[in-house]
């Protein structure tokens, strides 16, 4: 079963999260709170594997309460689900760490497909937030690191960065390249350490700086 924490401060709101979650069989709302701190005095208690959390709460905020996640319990995955659209809150949870990046306007369904691919190790951003991801890679271009790619990673590792920065899963990679999903993984392990890279986050940030996004890989 797969544990879930949502912090909500609109009881309806949650109450809907909680219903489109429940209605799949292995996973399971095991708390609910309504701002950052009982979230974090929950985690204490419970044994969770994702927290689903609102940027705009009372007390801690959902980017502050990211960061107290990530480093107090780095094996919980954090979606954030929010009704900011703004690049900068885009950029600020991925920066603190969150592993997801939702809008409430979004469909059912993606909610679950965002927990499904979080679940696999996966980054996940709302696909109606594509126009903010290419102006953080604008932003993030200015900034790319002097060494190529190439002198540190091979054509393979190059490869699977280009299709990561398109947002395609490690079971989407695999297909891709017809290799097996723990070659894959193995793969991603091996860019990130070359890279000194310590999060999934930051192999799609890289990815993004290096300008391997949809609208720029040929």
């Amino acid at each position: 079963m797969y544990r879930i924490v949502l912090a909500e401060d609109h009881i309806l709101v949650r109450e809907g999260i909680k219903k489109i979650i429940e209605d799949v069989a292995d996973l399971k709302v095991v708390g609910e709170v309504s701002d950052g701190l009982q979230l974090l005095d929950s985690l204490k208690k419970l044994p969770v594997n994702m927290v689903i959390l609102d940027i705009s709460m009372p007390h801690l905020p959902g980017i502050e309460a990211t960061k107290e996640i990530k480093k107090n319990y780095p094996e919980v995955k954090v979606l954030i689900l929010t009704m900011h659209k703004k690049k900068e809150y885009l950029n600020d949870a991925l920066a603190a760490g969150a592993d997801g990046y939702l809008l409430k306007e979004d469909a059912a369904k993606e909610l679950l497909f965002a927990v499904k691919r979080i679940r696999q190790g996966e980054i996940y951003v709302s696909p109606l937030l594509s126009a903010e991801l290419a102006t953080l890679y604008a932003q993030t271009r200015r900034q790319a690191p002097a060494a190529p790619l190439r002198a540190i990673l091979t054509s393979r590792e190059i490869e699977i960065i280009k299709l990561i920065a398109e947002g395609k899963s490690s079971k989407e990679i695999a297909a891709v390249l017809f290799l097996s999903f723990r070659t894959i993984q193995n793969h991603r392990s091996k860019i990130m350490r070359k890279l000194n890279l310590k999060k999934n986050t930051d192999l799609v940030k890289y990815a993004i700086q290096m300008g391997y996004t949809p609208a720029t890989t040929s």
